[in-house]
Order: structure tokens, then C-alpha cells, then sequence
């Protein structure tokens, strides 16, 4: 073997020289100072990106519960651009510029002159959908119970659709604009002609629109009833029926007292006794006000003080209670322990009546010394 091999410099490793092994290491990639910022950038941008869509989505869909329905009214000549502003500005939505966005991405909106409910940081899908339906075909179920007054009415009305303010409804409500067939000649007071129901109040409704169906839903539960034969059986116009209705009202909890309370009033009134409604006390009074208290304020609904019914009802009677009205009970029959021990010339007839247990029933008495026993009991049960 023929030891001819002639060695080159790179064949031995440690005489490269060094800068060629800089150079080498250089040419393997980039270096890691570049691969953090390349890093850090893409990461910047990620975070960037995801922080927008977040922001964009609580504009649309605010976190938490939406707020409660406040009035929003849109005017004939009303634009996208304006409305945006104004729901912004009345701090229904957050951001304008994004409702304008959505509401362009969802396919526009046609906007309806009149009164809308909204609810701010409600999404915006909702919104858009409420002011994209026609005023007309918008409700507000409002819920009137039986023995409200006029003043109740108000404020639940104003309650539950803001736009339709109190004192106004109360200003209409006594002023003719609207107006009851049962109202007797030269009055314009609704009390007691308003019937009490759930309505569906939609977003063009007015005071006098409201008022006006109320009263034209008294007139047909009235007619129902049959109270245009009041004068003829009873001897009472239909408003002064309806008086009575709204008495027992306030009086009656239990139904089954409500056509002995009738027969009380009407036995009253035939007597020409006072009526001695504690009802009647309070309307238009300070709540706080014990019965003892409102017997002594010289008012003319203080039936302790004024012999026959009051000027007008003192709350919305129910079909319950007009029915009542209509149909007293008959006066109790001999044999009824209530009618034992009077004299021979006394007509035993109802004439008293007292709470008797918690549940509002009412025990009915002939006589005051009946009904003086009666109190007692009822003292002594607690529940007076």
C-alpha cells in the first residue's frame, strides 16, 4: 500500500479555521431576536383582532339583562342615521356606528312614524326588530283589576307605557273627550265607567283612544248584563247602578257576599238611612287615615254624614259586582235566625253587615243589635 495520499486542509476538523465556522453557523436560519418579533407581532395582531370582535359583540349584545322599556318615539322624516344617534344619545345602544353596521348587514330597516317600547343594552336584533314593525301591530298588555279609581288607572297605564302620561289620562278622563253612555246628562267624569280588564295598548294608542275603548267595554258588559232594565226593576238609572257596583267592590273579597251587600245598600237607601260605607271614606283620602278619622272630614263622600249615594262610584266595579248591583239577594225569610226575636211590625230585611273572618267573608245582620254582637265576635277573632 502505497502511502501516497496527500491531505487537504479541511480533512482535519480542528485546523478549519474559525471564521469559517462563523460563517456556517450564520447561513443555518434566522436568528432568534427575528423570530421573537415575527412572534410578538403575529400575537399583537391575534390579540388585536380578537379584542375587536369582543368589543363588537358586547355592542351588539351588551352583557347582562336589558334594562327596563323606556319610550322612543320616531318621527315621519326620521333616518337611519338619526334614529342611530338618538338611540346612542338616549343610551338605549352604545355605539351608533355599530347599529348602523348591523342593521346594514341584516338587510335595513323601514322606519314607522309613532311610539315604540325599548329596552336599553338590549341586543340589537331586538331593537331593530321592535322599530322595524308598523306602531299599530305593537302591544303592551296593561292589566287593570277590579276597584281600581281613576287615579290607579293613571299610574298603572303610566307605569307600564311611559309615553301615555298621568296627569294627562286623569285631565282626559274628566274632561269629555271621551265619553259613556252611561254618564248621566252634563257629566264628563269616567269614574266607575272605565270596565276593568287586561288591554292591549299598541304603540299609536292615545289617552283618549284608551279611555274610549274602556268605556265602550263598560257599555257592552253593562248591556250584558242587563242593566238598561235598572230603573224599571229596581228603580236606579244605570249610573246610579253602577255607583252601587262600585261599592261593593271595595266592600265585597268573598262573591258570595257581594248581592247581600247590594241588598244592604238598597234596603239602606229605601229607609233613607245613612249608608255608612267605610268604601266610600276613602276615596280621595290620605291612606294613612284611620276610619275614625275620615268620619269626621266633612266631604260629600262621607256616607257617614251624607244620607244617600255618593255624587259618583269610587273605583271601576267588575262584572261580579255589577251583577250584583243588578240582582240583590232577596231579604231574608222568616225562618232565617236572624229575623227570630223581632217585633211583629218589624220587617226583617238586611240592613248591617261586618267582616266575620280572615278570608274578607261578611256575617249580615236585621238589627244594630245584631250587628253589635257581631262586632264583638269579630274583635275577639282578631280580625277587626
Amino acid at each position: 500500500m502505497t502511502n501516497d495520499w496527500n491531505e487537504d486542509p479541511w480533512d482535519v476538523i480542528d485546523e478549519v479555521p474559525a471564521h469559517d465556522l462563523a460563517t456556517q453557523g450564520q447561513t443555518r436560519g434566522p436568528s432568534r431576536s427575528l423570530v421573537l418579533i415575527v412572534v410578538s407581532v403575529f400575537l399583537a395582531l391575534v390579540l388585536i383582532a380578537g379584542g375587536g370582535s369582543l368589543w363588537y359583540l358586547r355592542q351588539v349584545n351588551p352583557v347582562g339583562d336589558p334594562a327596563t322599556a323606556v319610550n322612543f318615539t320616531v318621527a315621519a322624516n326620521d333616518t337611519l342615521n338619526n334614529v342611530s344617534s338618538r338611540l346612542e344619545k338616549e343610551k338605549i345602544i352604545t355605539s351608533a356606528r355599530v347599529f348602523r353596521w348591523y342593521v346594514g348587514r341584516k338587510g335595513g330597516i323601514t322606519f314607522y312614524p309613532g311610539y315604540f317600547l325599548l329596552k336599553p343594552h338590549d341586543h340589537m336584533g331586538n331593537i331593530m326588530a321592535v322599530l322595524n314593525t308598523p306602531p299599530e301591530q305593537t302591544f303592551t298588555n296593561v292589566t287593570f283589576p277590579e276597584g281600581f279609581t281613576l287615579e290607579q288607572m293613571a299610574s298603572r297605564l303610566a307605569e307600564k307605557v311611559p309615553r301615555l302620561d298621568a296627569v294627562n289620562f286623569l285631565q282626559q278622563s274628566v274632561s269629555g273627550v271621551a265619553t259613556s253612555a252611561f254618564a248621566p246628562t252634563g257629566s264628563t267624569n269616567l269614574e266607575g265607567l272605565l270596565f276593568p280588564d287586561t288591554y292591549q295598548i299598541s304603540g299609536d294608542d292615545s289617552a283618549t283612544r284608551v279611555l274610549q275603548r274602556m268605556a265602550a267595554l263598560m257599555e257592552r258588559v253593562g248591556r250584558q248584563e242587563g242593566i238598561s232594565k235598572s230603573e224599571a226593576q229596581l228603580g236606579y238609572s244605570s249610573y246610579e247602578v253602577l255607583t252601587v257596583a262600585s261599592m261593593i267592590e271595595r266592600e265585597a273579597k268573598v262573591d258570595a257576599d257581594r248581592p247581600k251587600i247590594a241588598r244592604v245598600i238598597y234596603n239602606r237607601l229605601k229607609r233613607k238611612m245613612l249608608l255608612q260605607i267605610d268604601a266610600t271614606l276613602r276615596y280621595k283620602q290620605d291612606a294613612a287615615l284611620s276610619i275614625g278619622e275620615l268620619q269626621k272630614i266633612d266631604f260629600p263622600y262621607n256616607t257617614y254624614l251624607y244620607k244617600g249615594l255618593p255624587p259618583t262610584p269610587i273605583a271601576q266595579p267588575g262584572r261580579a259586582s255589577i251583577r250584583a248591583a243588578l240582582n240583590p239577594s232577596p231579604n231574608p225569610s222568616a225562618g232565617d235566625p236572624i229575623c227570630v226575636g223581632l217585633k211583629a211590625n218589624e220587617k226583617c230585611e238586611y240592613l248591617y253587615y261586618v267582616i266575620a273572618d280572615k278570608e274578607g267573608g261578611h256575617v249580615f245582620a236585621a238589627t244594630f243589635a245584631q250587628h253589635e254582637a257581631n262586632i264583638a265576635k269579630a274583635k275577639l277573632a282578631g280580625v277587626m
